[in-house]
C-alpha cells in the first residue's frame, strides 16, 4: 500500500498552510494497493518528537474503503465526510496541524494510513486519537506512511 500526497513527500517540510502558522488545513492525500479485503481505514497524523511522548494531531477512521484519498480541508469541522474523527491531543475533533513551541527545533510528524479488515471499529463516539489507534492496529491488514517535518 503506498499513501501519497501532491503537497509533499516524504522528508519534506510540511507547508506552511497545513500548520498552525498558516490555513491549519489537513492536507490532500491519497492511496493506492490497499488489500482487496480492506474494509475501511484510518489515518494518524503525529508528532513523534513531542517532550511528552507522540502527540496526536488527526485521528479519522471508518473512512469507507471506496475512498483512495481525502481531500485538502477533510479534517476541518463542517467538513465531515462519510467517516469519524477522533479527539486530539488539542482537545479537538478534527485535524490541527503541525505547531511546536518557538525555539523546540524540527519535528518529525508522521501521517500513517491503516487498511483494516472490518467496516466499523467498535468504539465509544468521541474516542480520543490513541483509543482509534489501539483498537485499528488490533485489525491492521496494512500500513503506509509519510514523514515529514516542520520548526518554527
Amino acid at each position: 500500500m503506498k499513501l501519497i500526497s501532491e503537497a509533499f513527500s516524504t522528508g519534506d517540510a510540511i507547508p506552511r498552510r497545513f500548520t498552525c502558522d498558516g490555513e491549519d488545513l489537513s492536507p490532500p492525500l491519497t492511496w493506492t494497493g490497499a488489500p482487496t479485503e480492506t474494509r475501511s481505514f484510518v489515518l494518524l497524523v503525529d508528532d513523534l518528537d513531542a517532550p511528552g511522548g507522540v502527540f496526536h494531531h488527526w485521528a479519522c477512521y471508518d473512512i469507507p474503503p471506496h475512498h483512495a484519498g481525502l481531500n485538502e480541508g477533510a479534517g476541518r469541522t463542517g467538513r465531515f465526510e462519510d467517516f469519524r474523527h477522533a479527539v486530539n491531543d488539542f482537545g479537538e475533533l478534527g485535524y490541527n496541524g503541525p505547531c511546536p513551541p518557538h525555539g523546540a527545533g524540527l519535528r518529525r510528524y508522521r501521517f500513517s494510513l491503516l487498511a483494516l479488515g472490518c467496516k466499523e471499529l467498535p468504539i465509544r463516539t468521541h474516542p480520543g486519537c490513541d483509543e482509534v489507534e489501539a483498537a485499528a492496529r488490533r485489525r491492521l491488514l496494512s500500513e503506509a506512511r509519510i514523514t515529514v517535518v516542520y520548526h518554527r
